[in-house]
């Protein structure tokens, strides 16, 4: 993982167990396989503990890594440094993405209640009028009381926001193709296709994953059946929405926006996302941030623990599941 990473990561409580549990150095974080330092701790390694900014595990390092049995990862998605080589060995992986899930999926419940009352236009109008108003009158069709919050997206996020969705008296809509509508109906939701989503939906909330099928998901015609006033929430990736014809909504006011993830990822300094009164702009930090990547770490420590047990990892990753997940 990216060295300074560890730090944030691994609280003094989960290096107390994971030291416990392995023979493992506190203070070897590598970030490349290539270095003499990372040679000689390969070959004897039965387990990787990887985080963000993992390299490549290839062939050239399974060489390397003659004992190497398991792959924990302490983050989100795999698909950045677990190749094919590590299937064809018959590497076991687990990964933390579910205990990154919970955080985003926390802000995206937050943020669709907040933009079902209005809390945007609220601010502006507030701000400017500085007087006594009739609040009631003028956002009369405010609230979150009957609203429908389309979920686009099975994902662990999308079940996770659906499960706190439901104490709420909304009609929730999923779209997503691998599942049913009895499924669909088990999560507390109605299966829809995704045009219908955009039309009916007050939120529309993107979780699905980056695949080539999924670029330009929510196209400039998607974007153009959602209903005046109604919010599009990204916290999966930029490439999803178009964002051009994204932009071109939100100037024209006619949508709102609450967007976590953008293309490029930091944006140039002139974007109009910046300061749109419409639109909640954040650098990628729905996931864990802060204190909440102390969640990560422990998890791992848990799957360590049941690996050094002799029993399945509690959270696996496989390889047949890799192609349609984040």
């Amino acid at each position: 993982m990216h060295p300074e990473l560890a730090g944030r990561l691994i609280d003094e409580h989960t290096m107390a167990r994971l030291t416990a549990l392995a023979d493992l150095d506190p203070d070897l974080v590598l970030d490349d396989f290539t270095t003499p330092e990372a040679v000689a701790a390969l070959a004897d390694a039965e387990v990787v503990l990887s985080g963000w900014g993992c390299p490549p595990i290839d062939e050239s390092v399974l060489a390397a890594a003659p004992k190497l049995r398991a792959v924990i990862h302490a983050a989100g998605s795999v698909k950045h440094h677990i190749t094919d080589a590590c299937w064809k060995r018959g590497i076991e992986v687990a990964s933390a993405a579910w205990a990154n899930a919970l955080p985003v999926a926390e802000y995206t419940v937050a943020v669709a209640l907040l933009a079902n009352k209005q809390l945007l236009r609220i601010r502006e109008d507030y701000r400017d009028r500085r007087a006594p108003y009739d609040w009631q009158r003028a956002y009369a069709d405010a609230g979150n009381y009957r609203r429908t919050v389309g979920i686009i997206g099975a994902s662990r996020i999308g079940r996770r926001v659906l499960e706190l969705l439901r104490p709420h008296d909304l009609d929730l809509l999923l779209h997503d193709p691998y599942v049913t509508p009895a499924e669909a109906a088990r999560l507390g939701a109605r299966a829809v296709g995704l045009d219908e989503l955009c039309t009916a939906a007050d939120v529309v909330s993107v979780h699905a994953p980056e695949l080539p099928d999924t670029r330009h998901l929510i196209d400039g015609r998607r974007l153009a059946l959602m209903r005046d006033g109604s919010t599009l929430i990204n916290t999966s990736r930029g490439s999803l929405i178009d964002q051009d014809a994204l932009i071109g909504e939100l100037v024209s006011g006619r949508l709102n926006a609450v967007i976590d993830v953008t293309v490029p990822e930091v944006l140039p300094a002139d974007s109009p996302l910046y300061d749109l009164p419409n639109v909640v702009l954040t650098p990628h930090v729905a996931g864990s941030l802060g204190r909440e990547l102390h969640r990560m770490a422990a998890a791992a420590a848990d799957e360590l623990a049941l690996w050094a047990d002799g029993r399945p990892f509690a959270h696996p990753v496989l390889a047949d599941d890799v192609h349609r997940t984040a």
